[in-house]
């Protein structure tokens, strides 16, 4: 259950890095991508940690 919320994290963070970056540009976009990625990632298991306990 950890690894989903940890890939549904980082997608989604992905995703909002990505599409904020892609104003300014293609190296932007992926480099706050991989930003949004690793605190997606973060929150997710955090998140579901804190649920199951």
């Amino acid at each position: 259950m950890i690894r989903l919320a940890a890939f549904v994290g980082a997608t989604i963070g992905g995703w909002l890095g990505w599409t904020l970056g892609a104003e300014v540009g293609f190296t932007t976009a992926f480099i706050v991508s991989m930003i949004g990625s690793a605190i997606g990632w973060y929150a997710g298991v955090r998140i579901i940690k804190n649920f199951l306990g």
